[in-house]
């Protein structure tokens, strides 16, 4: 198990993805982490991220310096380089000359971290600050044109930085850099698999519950789905869920729910019809996050009813994944601002005095679908593109009415129907559609029309930190357009949204 301390960086999930990757569990850690926490962690290395902080101003980021006495192998990138350093008592300045992008790397040292790796070879630089004096015991192992100490290692110590980011596309040998890392220096093994996850993750929510009864809001996605069969393993029939159809829901898809997870999940579920709360409290309802909040407590109000039927419950059940929480709060101590509020997370109503159990909140999506297969889920429920918890709420920009929502479902229904048709279905992190508070003049036999515009969003993406707008053909594109104009009534133009994450979000509220 590998240990990352975030100090803040953009790419500190990418660096959990890569060591993934390579079958090591790993867990990203607040700088504030207890250092007795990490000792009884059981950790084979610790990577220090980069950040945007300098080491020397007055609020940087800071972690316990005893990771170094441990006695477990430290490898510091970027910023974290320049903590060790600093740690160390050597010197770290502002650089004469930044450096940001690609670069070339010339290595000096090939014992460690770079074993196998050619002596010249591409890497990726993002940085304002340069190592001016190293610490005694520390060599340098790697330079470029402009920065001369640009990897660093005290072998005796088993002690590592790059200034560069082995974590990107862009550096070229940064995988075997990163592998060299993991597997000849901590000494771990390829051995955590989503079917090591999932004997593990059962036997813990066994000995966590014991005889105590365990209580889930089901939402049909992938998410809650494989939380519920996890958790069903572990304690059987202790597990009832609860399915809240709030009215914001796609064409058909609370009936056709109810037959696919009657079906293949043999688990105690309740549905509950309450659209018409939804709908009632969000009338003339038009920002975003207030509609956010306004669902998230209904959902929680109807919820606590239907809980409260449920005697001797003492847990509640959520499919919080990793993203969830990275984008809901700064939860790490990075400087990452909160975009948006989750339904699922931030904590329970304090009267409804249930523990709260998050079995997936250390695992991206993809991960989560392999060990939906791992567990038997059949394929249409673990290949449910994810749906937010608000519904089309978000995707109904400005007033929410039965008539705007019945317009958006049809549109819904015939984006979806030909994403499918054409392959495309899984080959997308998400395809919706969104109805847009505008309206545009066209000429519809013959006639005048001043009717709604609709927007298509389709990306491609692995874990919805980052995504890129879906290159889908334009025949495909333009047969959606025409079957949702001459089909679904006040609809009379389509956009497509060709936008990347970042800057701007996947859904568009």
């Amino acid at each position: 198990m590998i240990l990352i301390i975030d100090f803040g960086s953009q790419y500190n999930q990418l660096i959990a993805r890569r060591v993934r990757e390579c079958r090591v569990y790993c867990r990203i850690e607040a700088p504030d982490i207890d250092i007795d926490d990490i000792i009884s962690s059981g950790a084979d290395g610790i990577i220090l991220s980069g950040g945007p902080s300098s080491i020397y101003d007055k609020h940087a980021p800071m972690v316990d310096t005893g990771i170094f006495d441990i006695g477990i192998p430290v490898l510091g990138i970027c910023y974290g380089m320049q903590f060790m350093v600093d740690a160390f008592g050597g010197t770290v300045k502002k650089a004469e000359k930044r450096e940001y992008g690609f670069a070339e790397l010339v290595i000096g040292e090939y014992k460690g971290v770079f074993e196998g790796i050619d002596r010249k070879t591409g890497c990726w630089m993002s940085h304002g600050d340069s190592i001016k004096k190293l610490p005694r015991g520390f060599k340098i192992t790697a330079s470029t044109k402009n920065t001369k100490i640009a990897a660093i290692a005290d072998f005796q110590k088993k002690l590592y930085g790059f200034q560069f980011h082995p974590e990107v596309e862009h550096t070229s040998r940064g995988k075997q850099m990163l592998r060299n890392f993991l597997f000849n220096i901590c000494g771990c093994k390829r051995s955590w698999t989503m079917k090591s996850f999932a004997k593990d993750s059962i036997a813990d929510i066994a000995e966590t519950i014991k005889d105590k009864k365990v209580i889930l809001g089901l939402s049909g996605g992938v998410d809650s789905s494989v939380t519920a069969v996890l958790i069903h393993k572990a304690v059987g029939n202790r597990l009832t869920c609860i399915f809240v159809d709030n009215g914001l829901l796609r064409e058909n898809e609370a009936e056709d729910l109810k037959k696919l997870l009657k079906q293949h999940l043999e688990i105690n579920i309740k549905f509950v019809n309450a659209g018409s709360k939804f709908l009632k409290a969000l009338a003339g309802v038009t920002d975003p996050e207030k509609k956010r909040k306004i669902i998230g407590k209904i959902f929680m109000d109807v919820f606590e009813a239907e809980a409260g039927k449920i005697k001797k419950a003492e847990y509640l059940a959520q499919g919080t994944l990793y993203p969830d929480v990275i984008e809901s709060c700064s939860a790490f101590g990075g400087p990452s601002a909160v975009i948006k509020s989750h339904h699922n997370v931030g904590g329970l109503p304090k009267k409804m005095k249930l523990k709260l159990i998050e079995p997936l909140k250390h695992l991206f999506k993809d991960e989560v679908r392999l060990l939906g297969k791992q567990l038997g889920i059949p394929e249409e429920l673990i290949w449910r593109q994810p749906f937010p918890g608000p519904g089309l709420a978000i995707r109904i920009i400005g007033n929410i009415t039965r008539q705007r929502l019945l317009v958006l479902r049809k549109v819904d229904t015939i984006l979806i129907d030909e994403i499918k048709a054409n392959g495309y279905y899984k080959k997308l992190w998400q395809s919706f559609a969104v109805l847009l508070p505008l309206k545009s003049v066209g000429i519809m036999g013959d006639q005048r029309t001043y009717e709604n515009i609709v927007a298509i969003r389709a990306v491609t993406s692995k874990d919805a930190m980052t995504a890129d707008w879906a290159k889908l053909p334009h025949k495909l594109l333009g047969k959606i357009s025409n079957r949702i104009i001459n089909e679904v009534n006040g609809v009379n133009r389509v956009v497509y949204d060709i936008s990347s994450k970042p800057p701007a979000t996947i859904e568009w509220e």
